[in-house]
């Protein structure tokens, strides 16, 4: 059976199920941009409503801003990093409707907007894999070890950036929000995504960089959990997880 290493123990598997943002993609270039565009459109509409802007409440997002405003990282255990499109409609919505705008109408503005801020992702695809990452799962496939996704995305949007990025070839199943009837940390994702790579939950990993991943690995039985904190403060908030790493320079597959 292969076998993945981490931190000098091996860990035998037969598949891997990963997460998507900030686990195969590097989050910033793309949700950054996007988060930017978005909060963006918001505070010119509520400017001339002669409203005060959202920016200035990015933390509230889970964003985090240097003294220009610029988005510059995010909260790993955070609304933008862990909710799903709906809940983070919700909560911008919201914003709004403190500011004095009715929900439906707020609720209208943010899907609007959103939808321009998506097309300007589209325009730039600047999802880019993780370090080291291309290189990972080409040693998985080698070594006969079956990948899935499992995302808050939606299938749709998940198979489009694994395009953008070049890695669609390693990865038969995906699993997104709109296939199962709990999202995270509801186990329900990994036993589907083990079921159709043909495995037990027992047989795989799962790789994530929230909590949400640890915790649904571990309900769902996976031989172990493995989170991803490239700024090294992983154990902070990864408390679930049986290992914490940098990135895939640290693992290696046999």
């Amino acid at each position: 059976m292969p076998k993945v290493t981490v931190h000098g123990q091996e860990v035998p598997c037969r598949g891997i199920l990963f997460d998507k943002d900030g686990t195969l993609l590097d989050f910033m270039p793309m949700w950054g941009a996007w988060a930017t565009v978005l909060i963006g459109l918001l505070d010119e509409h509520l400017t001339t409503l002669d409203k005060e802007p959202m920016g200035h409440r990015k933390e509230s997002l889970g964003l985090f801003s240097d003294q220009t405003g610029r988005i510059i990282g995010y909260d790993k255990a955070g609304p933008i990093a862990m909710g799903t499109e709906e809940e983070v409609t919700a909560l911008l919505a919201w914003h709004l409707y403190a500011a004095g705008i009715p929900w439906n109408e707020a609720t209208v503005l943010v899907r609007r907007y959103n939808k321009l801020a998506m097309q300007k992702l589209e325009q730039d695809r600047r999802a880019l894999p993780l370090p080291g990452l291309p290189e990972f799962l080409e040693n998985c496939h080698r070594s006969g070890i079956k990948l899935a996704v499992v995302t808050s995305d939606t299938v749709k949007e998940t198979e489009k950036h694994l395009d953008w990025m070049g890695l669609s070839r390693y990865f038969p199943v995906v699993v997104g929000r709109d296939r199962v009837s709990k999202g995270k940390p509801d186990p329900e994702m990994a036993l589907l995504a083990a079921q159709e790579l043909g495995l037990t939950p027992q047989q795989c990993i799962v790789i994530g960089d929230s909590n949400g991943d640890m915790v649904m690995g571990k309900q769902a039985s996976v031989v172990c959990t493995i989170g991803i904190a490239p700024d090294g403060d992983g154990k902070q908030y990864l408390l679930d997880a049986n290992w914490v790493v940098r990135g895939y320079h640290e693992l290696s597959v046999q």
